[in-house]
């Protein structure tokens, strides 16, 4: 596997894994300070990085995550990475389970030179009404 793929799927996973037991801190630490959570699909709704964080370390549970076969490109400083992902996920009394398509677009930083996600586009291929409100029920900036 190419070094820069392996490099960036590592991230991915340790992103995963801190969603997982909502290690706030590390999640803070791969998330670029203008990330956006996008939930793609008929009625989108999208999370900026506050409403992400304060989601993602309390109400919306992360309990496993499986990814298909990886796809990640290098463009400069940017990278994108996508994948099908297998996810189980919870929101209060919502089951959020299933397969998905996750795209993530990383960027690396002048000054310190690591990788950081700047945004993060989850799309379902069938439509949940519920999920995009609940999703929009998440922001911070109301």
């Amino acid at each position: 596997m190419d070094q820069f793929i392996a490099r960036i799927e590592t991230l991915e996973h340790q992103l995963m894994r801190a969603w997982m037991v909502r290690d706030r801190k590390a999640m803070r630490g791969l998330l670029s300070r203008d990330f956006i959570f996008h939930l793609a699909g008929g009625k989108g709704a999208i999370l900026d990085r506050p409403s992400w964080l304060d989601a993602a370390s309390g109400r919306f549970k992360l309990e496993a995550y499986r990814f298909g076969d990886v796809y990640a490109r290098q463009l400069g400083r940017t990278a994108v990475f996508v994948a099908p992902i297998a996810l189980e996920m919870k929101m209060g009394p919502l089951e959020w389970t299933g397969e998905f398509r996750l795209t993530d677009v990383w960027q690396k930083g002048r000054v310190r030179r690591s990788w950081n996600l700047v945004e993060r586009v989850l799309a379902r291929p069938e439509s949940d009404e519920d999920m995009p409100a609940a999703i929009r029920d998440l922001q911070l900036w109301r």
